[in-house]
């Protein structure tokens, strides 16, 4: 009977002599090398305690595990290895740069609300209508489908200067676009506008400025003017020959003394007075004297010559002429052989002493003694010849008053004194001026400055 095994292992010991190589079995090394000395079991146990490597996350189902074969006991077993840990496998990278709308909702609600105001606002600014600008006149275009010709007849009714196409060009501006019309006869305003609204020009320059809402601006300018009269218009002395002629248009004045307006078509001939003729030449009434003006000491002795005749028991007037010397370049006064009374003059106005060819009677100047100096009636119907009258009124007084006017062929026209007569001009010594200062306007008295104030700071201004 063999001897009962007590070590716990359920085989008998083999004998070296059986001709087994336990190394070859359990993965030894030959020639009992060190790892020949593993414990298959120990092994196993190792391999277990491993932690599973991770499941990669791209992988969508697990594999199903494979049922393990039975192996006899004493089947020849591989040396286990412990198996390489696998590298990590990384999880999907996220995007590198993530909307926030994604993240934040409300974000993307109010970056939505900002789109569909801004196409809102864009919708609006279209839909606007372009706006004529000329001058300070502005107004919106109704019909943005007319062409710019179609717009400037349109308009040359209210401004005569638009009249001619080949002298008027268009600019349109919108906001900070602006674009030349070269085709004025055949572009119409909408198209220029849908342009330069699809333009990306407009687009980038609307999203930079302030003003989000700019008016389209339809701008005629008048690039050249003519001088004279157009071929179609005339200016006729009298109607016949208005009527004669091949002009249109025909400027004529009338016996009235208003210039009247012809104009023949078709359907016959329309004459109207124009208070405004544009074909006729700006004039201004006036006198412009081609003499010096009347001394100030041949004034005063008219002037005495006038108050000694109101010295007397009767006041009455006087007449004195006042001529121009061609040969000796001077004035001189003459006063004609006259019969007188307060309130009339009869003088003989021959002159035989002082012939024309050498003489120019320049002015006629009469007194009104204690009298307003006003023109009466009978001057007018007096004082017909075209020269210069003067009346001097209220003698009795220091200074006295003193009325002149024209006379153009029997029309009359009010003038300034100083325009013929020499004012008060002497030279005073320079040191008077020095002791004068003027008063800042602030601090002036708050009241209308009287007559004497008026005519001393005059007097005081002319001798600046």
């Amino acid at each position: 009977m063999s001897e009962q095994n007590s070590s716990g292992f359920p085989f008998a010991e083999v004998p070296d002599s059986a001709g087994l190589d336990i190394d070859a079995i359990f993965g030894g090394a030959p020639n009992g090398g060190a790892p020949g000395n593993v414990n298959p079991f120990d092994a196993a146990l190792a391999q277990q305690a491993a932690p599973p490597a991770p499941i990669p996350q791209a992988q969508a189902q697990e594999a199903a595990p494979q049922p393990m074969a039975q192996q006899p006991v004493f089947q020849s077993v591989q040396p286990v290895q412990p198996a390489p840990a696998p590298a990590p496998t990384a999880a999907p990278a996220a995007p590198a740069t993530q909307s926030a709308l994604d993240i934040d909702p409300l974000a993307a609600a109010m970056a939505e609300q900002e789109i569909k105001a801004e196409q809102k606002a864009a919708k609006s600014l279209f839909e606007k209508a372009p706006v004529f600008h000329y001058g300070s006149a502005r107004e919106d275009i109704t019909d943005p489908g007319m062409t710019f010709e179609e717009l400037r007849i349109a308009k040359s009714a209210d401004f005569p200067e638009l009249g001619e196409g080949k002298k008027v060009s268009w600019t349109v501006e919108y906001g900070k676009t602006v674009k030349t019309i070269t085709d004025p006869k055949g572009t119409t305003i909408a198209s220029v506008k849908s342009e330069i609204e699809l333009s990306k020009a407009f687009l980038d320059n609307l999203k930079k400025a302030k003003d989000k809402n700019p008016d389209c601006l339809v701008k005629p300018k008048v690039t050249a003017q003519s001088k004279g009269i157009a071929s179609y218009k005339g200016v006729f002395a009298s109607l016949e020959e208005a009527r004669a002629s091949d002009k249109a248009i025909c400027t004529i004045p009338g016996g009235d003394g208003r210039v009247y307006e012809l104009r023949k078509n078709e359907l016959g001939e329309f004459i109207a007075p124009k208070d405004c003729v544009i074909d006729l030449e700006s004039v201004r009434a006036g006198f412009t004297p081609a003499l010096p003006l009347v001394p100030m000491e041949l004034l005063a002795q008219i002037i005495s010559f006038f108050r000694c005749c109101m010295t007397g028991p009767e006041e009455f007037e006087a007449l004195a002429h006042i001529l121009w010397d061609k040969q000796e370049q001077e004035f001189v006064v003459r006063v004609p052989e006259q019969t007188v009374t307060k309130a009339h003059i009869d003088a003989e106005l021959g002159r035989d002493d002082l012939p024309e060819e050498r003489y120019l009677h320049y002015i006629d100047i009469h007194s009104h003694n204690s009298m307003e100096a006003k023109f009466s009636p009978v001057d007018d119907a007096d004082e017909q010849a075209t020269r210069i009258y003067i009346v001097v009124g209220r003698l009795d007084k220091f200074f006295p008053d003193i009325t002149v006017r024209m006379s153009c062929g029997g029309t009359y026209l009010p003038l300034d004194p100083g325009c013929v007569l020499e004012s008060y001009g002497a030279v005073f010594p320079q040191e008077w001026k020095t002791n004068v200062k003027l008063l800042r306007r602030n601090v002036l008295p708050a009241r209308p400055m009287t007559e004497p104030e008026v005519r001393h700071f005059r007097y005081w201004r002319m001798g600046q």
